[in-house]
């Protein structure tokens, strides 16, 4: 806004020294001039300072993306250390009962067998 009230003055400031003449005409035009190129500084100084802040605003975000990534991958390696854990935790509790079943059936059967012993016996 501050720039474009600059440069609005010193179009205006030009239109008035063109209607003027002589020797306050030329001081006049010099000063339009000057604040022309003074504007013009500014502008360039402007645009410089918008274009460092978008860079460290850029490289900001940069860096807090590479932060969000590595934290991701962090939390998908510990969830796959997780999963590994719980399916080798399932497939022991899967042995135990498998084995416990085993057991039970090798346990019948030995009194299936003993009761046919001793049925065999007293006849």
């Amino acid at each position: 806004m501050r720039i474009q009230t600059s440069l609005l003055s010193g179009a205006v400031l030009m239109l008035s020294l063109a209607a003027c003449q002589g020797p306050q005409a030329e001081q006049a035009k010099r000063d339009a001039a000057s604040a022309a190129n003074n504007a013009a500084a500014a502008t360039d100084q402007a645009a410089d300072r918008a274009a460092a802040k978008t860079r460290a605003a850029s490289e900001r975000a940069s860096a807090y993306a590479q932060d969000a990534a590595q934290d991701a991958s962090v939390a998908a390696n510990r969830a796959g250390d997780a999963t590994r854990d719980a399916a080798a935790r399932a497939a022991d509790a899967t042995a135990d009962a498998a084995q416990t079943t085993a057991d039970k059936a090798r346990t019948m059967a030995e009194k299936a067998d003993q009761a046919a012993k001793d049925d065999d016996t007293h006849r």
